[in-house]
C-alpha cells in the first residue's frame, strides 16, 4: 500500500511498507496493537494521511491525486464502524447516522433515513434511535455504529471498535450484514486489537494479517 510518514500523528503505524490489495468480497482481518494504531491504519486507507512514499487508492482512484470534491464523494463509499467515544453528543444518534452520508453524498435524507430505519431492525435495535448517544444503553449504541458503517451501502467497510466484540448476541446479525455486503461486491477490513477474534475461525475472513513494526505479516487461524 504505502509508507506512512512518521509524523506525530501516524506515530503508530510502523515504518516498514504495508502491502495491501482489498478486492470486492475480500474479508481481510487484521490484528493491531493498539486502538489508536487501528485508528491510524483506517485513516491511511480513507486518505487521510500523508505518505512518505508509495499510494493509497480506492476504487482505483489515488487519494494523493484525486481533487477535494471527488474524495469527499469516494469517501461517501466508505463505511466505518467505530468506538463508544465517537459519537457527537449534542446531536441524536439518527443524525450521527445520517450525518457521513448527508455530507458526502446526495442521496436524499429521507431515502437515507429509510435505509438506516431498516439496518436498525436487522441489528436488534426497535428502530431508528431518535435519543442522543447517552440516553441509549452500551450494547444499542454498538448496534447504531454497526448502522452507522453499513448505512448506504459502501463498497468498502472498515470494522475498528473493540466495543464491537463485547455484543456476543450480535454476531449472527454482524455476520448476515458482512454477507450481504459481499453479495454485493463489497469489501470488508476488520482490525481488531484481539488475539482471540483474530484467530476465531468463526469469523468469515479471507485473509488473516497482523500489523507489526515489519508491516503487514500474514498469519493463519489456529486449529
Amino acid at each position: 500500500m504505502a509508507d506512512a510518514l512518521p509524523e506525530p500523528m501516524v506515530s503508530r503505524l510502523p515504518l516498514a511498507p504495508l502491502d495491501l490489495r482489498v478486492m470486492v468480497e475480500d474479508n481481510v482481518l487484521i490484528e493491531a496493537e493498539d486502538a489508536p494504531q487501528a485508528a491510524a491504519f483506517a485513516n491511511l486507507c480513507c486518505g487521510l494521511l500523508p505518505l512518505r512514499a508509495g499510494t493509497v487508492k480506492f476504487l482505483g482512484h489515488d487519494w494523493a491525486n484525486t481533487p477535494h470534491e471527488r474524495a469527499s464523494a469516494l469517501r461517501g463509499r466508505i463505511g466505518q464502524v467505530y468506538g463508544a467515544n465517537s459519537w457527537i453528543s449534542f446531536l441524536t444518534v439518527e443524525a450521527n447516522i445520517l450525518l457521513q452520508q448527508l455530507h458526502h453524498t446526495t442521496v436524499p435524507a429521507a431515502r437515507l433515513r429509510d435505509g438506516a430505519a431498516e439496518l436498525s431492525l436487522s441489528f436488534g435495535l426497535p428502530g431508528l434511535p431518535l435519543t442522543r448517544p447517552d440516553e441509549l444503553t452500551f450494547e444499542d449504541l454498538v448496534r447504531a455504529s454497526c448502522v452507522r458503517g453499513f448505512i448506504g451501502q459502501p463498497r468498502l467497510i472498515i470494522l475498528m471498535s473493540p466495543e464491537l466484540e463485547r455484543v456476543a448476541d450480535l454476531r449472527p446479525a454482524l455476520f448476515n450484514a458482512l454477507a450481504a455486503a459481499r453479495n454485493r461486491q463489497a469489501a470488508t477490513i476488520w482490525l481488531t486489537l484481539s488475539h482471540i477474534v483474530w484467530n476465531d475461525r468463526s469469523i468469515p475472513a479471507t485473509a488473516r494479517l497482523r500489523l507489526t513494526e515489519h508491516g503487514l505479516v500474514p498469519g493463519r487461524a489456529l486449529p
